[in-house]
């Protein structure tokens, strides 16, 4: 990965009396040092790939601590370095994003809850429920309820983010449960400052080792017949400890309110800030969180702790939970308290709230309105209603004035992507074979899905495209496509597609993106990525670098695929001859193609620095552009349906005698080609040309140059 995380690398060094500033998954990651953790693993995702990556980068840093980091294959590998802590007081921990995540991870993290911790175990997941950016939309919290897990969701203050982190482990130590933390994006990138700490080294390390392996234990092993007694003991020792723990820490926090302290508002802790905000709409609180309502913040939301929630309610008058996301488990839990110890306070919460969705502060807003209306109309001010109405009303106004829903802009494969001209190809192939299934999967490529491709029938986990269409492939007429990423492939796709196929003697066609890198969740390295040695070594560091490294190939042979096909991604015919034989093929069984291209990203971030570097020393540069000649163009607009390049779009037609728009190529074009290889392999018109543009050129050729102008306004006609 060629992002550098140098000034956040120095900023996991500093100490006591240091104030250290940035964001909250940095705050994290300086807590975990500060709280002498021993190792960390886990797989990057958003919203929390900078903790490992910043960790990675950092590694001479970390050697210097003793502290291990490894970047997983997968959160499943990651959860289960967890089993280092079942029978060594180690601390360790592991991150990766979360739903998805923690799916893969759950058969790990089951065995690791039965038997327990001796030493903290602190699991960071990335929790993006209603955000839009992740495919399902499903809550941690019913990990944790289900394997006996701790489930912290910290208020986004770095102080008190970093406090959750060293708690976590503490609180692990003394229940013996795996601590999870949740953290929604805006903890993550929230921006703020906190003291801090030295880092502790960890008493047990690569740098202290373990004299001696630890006695056998039955006990400490997930494996019947003790899994029973295990069970017993969660209920029976674990969590009584950790709510004791819980509450004599003081880890969830009561802000008691000022004007209507009868009126209480329970949140979790992630939520606090946009209540704050929401608060501050009413004329309620303050910019630092001085409340007229009383507030208590679930920083620790499993276990709950009766007695606390009990004491907080049985004075209210009325409360209100702003639980986000379905279900409301914590407003199950806390109304079954209620009921069971006869207390009539009021509880609202999914009744004046939506049960799925974000909780933006408009819809809190919407929310906070229907309780104090019904229980203080008085300390709603009008100039609320008269906010919340101008919002419906300017909603309506603008949906009138545009006639029509604006239409949608969904997201895009960068410029120059490898991976777009494989599906320009995949288009033309079809043209010819027919309409093709297409078991989809998680990366850039799940991109396809919007037009102009519109490719892909299911997305069933990330590597699972060549399983997911094990069900489909016996009963359909025409082969069936499988699409995944190297990411994807070394993740899960190897041993739960590729292993299958080949012991099932599947007749399957399977094509992987070979871009070196884990692109979506940043560019992070993998075990195909280019080495450092061959980036050094080319002399023009435009050239893709996928090709220097064929791991994934001497895997696949070494697995017996016998159908074997490596094409570089921008060479759209011999893509589109190449999948048309795969579906076409007398031959039976595994059918693999592997698209070499690297990731465009990791290529202009070598370009951008070198040929500045040329340039500023007064060498020769040179540049391809792209173009279309305006007065071949005739219009269709076929390349643009083909591509959906973002440089490729339209312009006005400079003829004022033709109608139609004209296709143009803008500023942006990194000069991949596929425009032109698209026209070649589609037979499309010929207007595209290829320029070459030339910097501190030559005498030779700015002479030429000069001489081919004249030459050129000479044979003018007049």
């Amino acid at each position: 990965m060629e992002v550098s995380f140098h000034e956040e690398i120095k900023s996991l060094r500093k100490g006591d009396g240091e104030v250290f500033r940035g964001e909250g998954i940095l705050a994290i990651t300086k807590g975990l040092l500060q709280s002498g953790v021993a190792y960390v693993g886990g797989y990057q995702g958003a919203p929390v790939s900078h903790l490992l990556d910043v960790m990675v980068q950092a590694k001479s840093y970390m050697d210097e601590l003793g502290v291990h980091v490894e970047a997983c294959s997968n959160e499943a590998s990651a959860a289960a370095m967890l089993g280092a802590s079942i029978h060594y007081p180690i601390r360790g921990a592991v991150t990766w994003k979360s739903i998805v995540g923690t799916n893969v991870a759950a058969d790990a993290l089951s065995n690791l809850s039965s038997p327990g911790v001796t030493g903290g175990v602190l699991i960071v997941v990335g929790e993006d429920y209603g955000e839009g950016a992740s495919v399902i939309q499903e809550r941690t919290h019913a990990y944790a309820l289900k394997s006996g897990m701790c489930l912290l969701d910290p208020r986004p203050e770095l102080g008190q983010m970093v406090n959750m982190v060293e708690q976590g482990f503490r609180l692990s130590e003394a229940s013996n449960m795996p601590v999870m933390m949740e953290l929604r994006i805006r903890a993550c990138h929230v921006r703020g400052e906190f003291q801090a700490k030295n880092n502790q080294a960890p008493l047990l390390s690569k740098k202290n080792l373990i004299a001696e392996p630890a006695g056998f234990d039955y006990m400490r092993l997930a494996h019947p017949p003790v899994t029973f007694a295990q069970e017993k003991r969660k209920i029976a020792h674990r969590l009584p400890a950790a709510r004791e723990f819980i509450a004599s820490n003081n880890l969830n926090e009561h802000f008691p309110g000022t004007r209507h302290k009868h009126l209480g508002l329970i949140v979790q802790g992630g939520l606090y800030n946009t209540l704050i905000r929401t608060l501050q709409q009413f004329d309620l609180s303050d910019a630092f969180g001085v409340s007229s309502l009383s507030i208590l913040v679930l920083n620790v939301t499993y276990p709950l702790v009766p007695n606390e929630l009990v004491d907080f309610c049985k004075d209210k008058s009325a409360v209100l939970l702003l639980e986000e996301g379905q279900p409301e488990y914590i407003e199950q839990e806390l109304a079954l308290m209620l009921r069971r110890l006869d207390l009539q306070t009021p509880l609202h919460g999914k009744d004046m709230l939506p049960s799925g969705g974000e909780y933006t502060a408009e819809v809190m807003a919407d929310g906070l309105l229907q309780f104090l209306s019904r229980h203080q109309p008085m300390a709603v001010p009008e100039s609320t209603r008269e906010w919340l109405q101008t919002n419906s009303i300017r909603r309506q106004e603008v949906q009138s004035m545009l006639g029509s829903p604006v239409p949608a802009r969904p997201p895009s494969m960068c410029i120059g992507c490898p991976e777009r001209p494989v599906f320009s190809a995949l288009k033309l192939a079809q043209e010819k074979v027919g309409p093709v299934h297409v078991s989809g999967d998680i990366g850039c490529h799940a991109l396809a899905t919007f037009e102009p491709f519109s490719v892909g029938h299911s997305i069933l986990g990330y590597g699972m495209s060549l399983a997911s269409r094990a069900g489909v492939s016996p009963v359909m007429k025409r082969r069936v496509l499988s699409v995944m990423g190297d990411g994807g492939f070394w993740h899960n796709g190897l041993l739960t597609g590729v292993q299958s196929a080949l012991f099932n003697a599947d007749d399957a066609v399977l094509l992987i993106f070979k871009n070196g890198y884990t692109s979506a969740t940043g560019t992070q390295d993998i075990i195909n990525t280019p080495t450092e040695l061959s980036k050094d070594s080319t002399s023009d560091k435009r050239q893709s670098l996928a090709h220097t490294n064929h791991v994934i190939e001497t895997t696949l042979e070494g697995m017996g695929v016998k159908w074997l096909r490596t094409v570089h991604t921008y060479e759209v015919a011999k893509m589109q001859a190449t999948l048309t034989e795969a579906f076409t093929t007398d031959f039976q069984g595994l059918k693999v193609i592997v698209a070499e291209g690297e990731c465009q990203l990791e290529r202009q971030r070598r370009i951008k620095p070198w040929l500045a570097s040329l340039l500023s020393k007064g060498e020769r540069v040179e540049r391809v552009k792209y173009g279309v000649d305006e007065d071949v163009c005739n219009g269709d607009h076929a390349c643009i349906r083909i591509s959906g390049c973002p440089t490729l779009t339209l312009k006005d037609n400079p003829d004022p005698l033709k109608v139609d728009p004209v296709a143009t190529v803008i500023d942006g074009c990194v000069g991949c080609g596929l425009c032109g290889e698209n026209a070649h392999a589609a037979t499309l018109c010929p207007s595209f040309y290829r320029a070459e543009i030339i910097q501190n050129p030559k005498l030779l050729e700015r002479m030429g140059a000069k001489l081919q102008g004249l030459l050129t306004r000479f044979l003018q006609p007049a």
